[in-house]
């Protein structure tokens, strides 16, 4: 079963992603659960943190794949995808008003990288894996993701991430400021970041997240004309190649068509 669990204990909530037969693959209605989840945990007065896990041992593998011929097949669905689905959830999860922290074990890859990235800190075991290898897909990192990611590490490590798609382990993304620090227990090392935290004047962290996030450099927005071509690669047959392979578990062969 698919689903996004909430636990509270004391001041701290845990919100669990929880596809394990998919390596928590998120699909759609996780996206919005994920969404609901944070705005209701942000208005919770008593709360002082919250921690993102995922179930299973790993984090998240990314958006679900096999909802993409439903979901994502056209250009108008693929706009509503990325910048109403997705874009709701990472935007509930980095303006929660609650500092957040990203427990990462296993697999960390593509939106499950992204909802880390949304998250103040990042918290990762040695074995973690990172990455966006969705150029194997045929696809590129669609603006508003790339954007958030753009302004947490940079031009250069973000085009080293999305060109080569490699996935990479827990000491190369700290090197790269992908996370803040490698732990052999992230549950227990995630537990204690939070009593810190919570010992903390709640109204002073937030009026920390509430004016880093005000004075952060915002680019200009995208005109419609850009946003279109941006996905334009929905209609191509690079992206048809690489969900189709993907879900056949064989490698791509793209024509650049």
């Amino acid at each position: 079963m698919s689903e996004i669990r909430i636990e509270k204990k004391d001041v701290v909530a845990t919100v669990v992603i929880s596809n394990p037969r998919k390596l928590n693959a998120i699909n759609v209605a996780m996206w919005n659960a994920l969404a609901h989840a944070f705005t209701v945990l942000s208005q919770d007065e008593l709360l002082r943190c919250v921690i993102v896990r995922g179930d299973d041992h790993h984090f998240a593998a990314g958006a679900d794949v096999e909802e993409f011929s439903t979901v994502r097949n056209t250009m108008a669905q693929g706009i509503r995808y990325h910048t109403e689905t997705i874009a709701q959830a990472l935007y509930a999860i980095s303006h929660c008003q609650h500092p957040t922290i990203a427990a990462i074990e296993g697999i960390c890859v593509g939106g499950g990288l992204e909802i880390a990235c949304a998250c103040d800190l990042r918290i990762a075991a040695p074995s973690a894996r990172f990455g966006i290898p969705i150029n194997r897909l045929g696809f590129p990192l669609v603006p508003g993701e790339l954007q958030h990611l753009l302004q947490l590490v940079g031009k250069a490590v973000v085009l080293e991430i999305l060109l080569e798609g490699r996935v990479f382990d827990a000491a190369e993304a700290k090197d790269k400021g992908l996370i803040h620090r490698v732990a052999d227990d992230v549950p227990a090392e995630a537990v204690r970041t939070a009593k810190r935290i919570a010992q903390g004047a709640p109204l002073a962290a937030r009026m920390n997240k509430h004016l880093v996030n005000r004075l952060a450099a915002q680019p200009e927005p995208l005109t419609d004309q850009e946003l279109r071509e941006a996905f334009a690669f929905l209609a191509s047959q690079d992206y048809r190649e690489g969900v189709q392979t993907f879900l056949a578990k064989r490698k791509p062969v793209f024509s650049g068509k």
